[in-house]
């Protein structure tokens, strides 16, 4: 069988037999699940603080008792093992209860972002037969269980709808945290849960992480991050990313025995009030934020004096920025680069000043496989600029039901395509040198352009169309799409025609141009690169957004 697609019918690519020993013997895999390794810190700790949400502040034995009732619960709607459930929730407690609930079932979490629409959550519950969703009623002015509701009605497999707070005539989710403790499910080699990708192809591609890859990944960050008991961390960015998640992120916090707290806006004035009140001593940023934080600090006499690690991810962080955060603020600064298919890197703790603003770290394990290739799979010279391929002991074998994807994005041996190009320094750090994949990165946020140009196209007046990053100064880059058109349509018209269709709105572009035609290349490709020289690069300045 080819190594990197599944057997027909399966929806998981398992590491060969040859690397999941050594991984094994080497004690990257442990056994151990996620819920399993959370109610051991629980009955080694249950008074310590676990989770703290507004006003709510949960031991780690009140955590654990939550997350047993929520699994009870799930369990008699008849929610079990391998079961799918898209969950769509805002940065609250019931994030972590309803994961570790589903783990302790078996079941596998979908994890949707709070901005995605009916076009991407239509998607995921097609596309893995979710039987049921977990969401709130309404957040930011939109209505999440009114969605799940029209989507209930085409889509049968649907069953249940389960809405955290005011029910909305689905079914609540505080109401099930009742009845008799539900057995778990310990399957540490089992699929935990469907991650969602950051990649470049028209549609969002799932990523299948297994309790024993992810807890590798998550203990080996809380290792490298100095996370223990003590640490408490601010989470900020969406809780479903995976750098939030994991790296080592609230997860990271838990398997540590420390507390999360959960911050519900990313505002500087609301985050900075809670550092200052439960002593925060952890937290990860996107750039955009983390520029946003440091020219709010002063203007509102913040103290930020617990705050020991300032993590910044997601997009990338100039060098001039890093060293601006690392003079403004008193928080060691910690570069993170990484991916929700595996591979991350950190700058580490006692690296030189200059190694953490102008390198994106090293990455986590000795077998963190890289290599760096030219546009023919050739090792190009220590040093030089190309392609980023990796494997490892919590990097994918192939994402989930995506057999043709599978072939390009994964190499005959089980390297993975990051779509990264990198050189790496003989310190063994990496230094991102840009994206090879058609890809836009708004704050963190990734966009394809290939599943924007499709909707676009989809407008009888519009003949071509063409999207490209353009620089941003808060949020690395925004979107602008170049249209041909037959007819003419103003382009705040092809903005509304996005919106209702029902896409994300950080995928809406933010600037249209009309053009008679697009430039291409030599062989007829559309010449992005020509598109992108329109737009200068952007000026940081001393400046509040």
């Amino acid at each position: 069988m080819n190594a990197r697609t599944a057997p027909a019918g399966r929806d998981f690519t398992p590491w060969p037999d040859s690397f999941a020993r050594r991984y094994r013997e080497r004690g990257y895999w442990r056994g151990q699940t996620l819920h399993g390794r959370l109610a051991e810190v629980a009955a080694r700790q249950p008074d310590r603080l676990a989770l703290v949400c507004g006003e709510r502040r949960w031991s780690h034995a009140m955590f654990d008792a939550r997350i047993r009732g929520a699994a009870a619960g799930l369990h008699r709607l008849g929610i079990g093992r391998g079961d799918r459930v898209v969950l769509q929730l805002p940065n609250i407690a019931e994030f972590h209860v309803a994961c570790f609930a589903l783990f302790r079932l078996g079941a596998l979490p979908v994890f949707a972002l709070p901005a995605h629409r009916e076009a991407e959550i239509g998607h995921f519950i097609k596309h893995t037969g979710a039987r049921a969703c977990i969401t709130v009623a309404r957040e930011g002015g939109f209505g999440h269980a009114a969605l799940f509701r029209r989507l209930q009605a085409r889509l049968p497999q649907l069953r249940d709808v389960i809405v955290v707070g005011d029910a909305e005539g689905g079914i609540a989710f505080d109401a099930l945290d009742r009845g008799d403790d539900v057995a778990a499910v310990d399957d540490a080699t089992a699929v935990a849960f469907l991650q969602l990708s950051g990649g470049s192809t028209g549609t969002p591609k799932l990523i299948p992480r297994t309790h024993d890859d992810y807890l590798y990944s998550l203990r080996e960050s809380a290792r490298i991050c100095g996370f223990d008991p003590d640490t408490r961390y601010l989470c900020v960015l969406p809780a479903a990313h995976n750098f939030p998640m994991s790296s080592p992120g609230a997860f990271g916090t838990f398997h540590a025995g420390g507390c999360v707290v959960m911050a519900r806006q990313p505002d500087p004035a609301s985050s900075f009030r809670l550092i200052a009140r439960e002593r925060i001593t952890a937290t990860a940023l996107v750039p955009a934020l983390a520029l946003a934080w440091l020219e709010s600090k002063a203007r509102l006499d913040a103290d930020l004096s617990s705050l020991a690690l300032l993590q910044v991810g997601g997009a990338h962080l100039p060098r001039d920025v890093a060293r601006r955060l690392m003079d403004g603020l008193e928080a060691r600064l910690q570069q993170v680069f990484g991916m929700a298919e595996g591979l991350v890197n950190y700058t580490r703790l006692d690296d030189a000043d200059e190694a953490i603003a102008s390198t994106q770290g090293r990455p986590i394990s000795e077998d963190d496989e890289i290599r760096i290739v030219d546009d023919a799979d050739r090792d190009v010279p220590e040093g030089e600029v190309g392609h980023l391929l990796t494997r490892g002991p919590y990097t994918i074998r192939g994402y989930y039901r995506a057999d043709a994807h599978n072939r390009d994005a994964f190499t005959d041996d089980g390297f993975y395509r990051t779509g990264d190009r990198v050189r790496r320094l003989a310190s063994g750090h990496l230094v991102v040198a840009g994206r090879a994949k058609d890809q836009i990165n708004r704050g963190g946020d990734k966009i394809a352009a290939e599943e924007v140009e499709s909707h676009l196209m989809t407008h009888p007046a519009v003949f071509d169309a063409a999207l490209v990053a353009m620089p941003d100064r808060w949020l690395g880059e925004k979107a602008c799409a170049f249209v041909v058109l037959r007819d003419a349509l103003p382009p705040r018209e092809l903005q509304a025609y996005l919106r209702g269709r029902g896409i994300a709105a950080y995928k809406v572009p933010e600037r249209i141009e009309l053009l008679e035609a697009l430039p291409r290349t030599a062989v007829g490709k559309v010449d992005k690169r020509a598109l992108r020289a329109r737009f200068p690069s952007p000026v940081f300045q001393e400046t509040t957004p």
